[in-house]
């Protein structure tokens, strides 16, 4: 890529987000943004509690993360970041905080997420929100800059697929 990438890992919870966007931020020698580490405790509550977040517990969790990539574009910074990124309007959201940012999409089946999530030790994230989840997602239309990775591939494989395809948009 001609500047430093700026990447949101996206997708419903429970697919992959921090430990692709690590290891991709690894691969690209660039920081990592955990996105989770930015929700009010509000929110934390009230995932914990099973409840959905609705878009305006959302917002102002995605202006602080907006923040996140813009500073890092200011700085001349690559920045990875894992967010969940549902909706085409969070996904804009983000984007003011620089318009190239690239998107990727961790897709796959619920079965194979839901199994994930009942391994999964130590989030806040109850397997009860996963239908909320998927009925929220929008993934990205063709006129995003985005890339999709399928969950099913082994980590580091989804990982120089994912670098492939963002040297393909540069």
């Amino acid at each position: 890529m001609n500047k430093a990438p700026m990447i949101v890992v996206m997708g419903v919870c429970g697919c992959g987000k921090s430990e692709i966007g690590r290891r991709l931020a690894a691969a690209l020698d660039t920081g990592f943004v955990e996105g989770d580490d930015f929700h009010p405790p509000h929110n934390v509550a009230r995932m914990e509690a099973g409840t959905p977040l609705t878009d305006a517990d959302r917002q102002l969790w995605l202006e602080t993360l907006r923040d996140q990539l813009a500073a890092a574009a200011h700085a001349g910074h690559g920045l990875v970041l894992s967010c969940s990124a549902l909706k085409r309007r969070y996904r804009d959201l983000l984007r003011e905080g620089d318009a190239a940012t690239v998107f990727v999409h961790l897709h796959g089946s619920r079965a194979l997420i839901g199994q994930r999530m009942q391994a999964r030790q130590g989030h806040f994230m109850p397997l009860g929100l996963i239908d909320s989840q998927f009925a929220d997602l929008q993934p990205p239309a063709a006129d995003e800059r985005a890339i999709a990775g399928d969950i099913t591939l082994p980590p580091d494989e989804l990982v120089r697929h994912i670098l492939q395809q963002l040297a393909a948009l540069s």
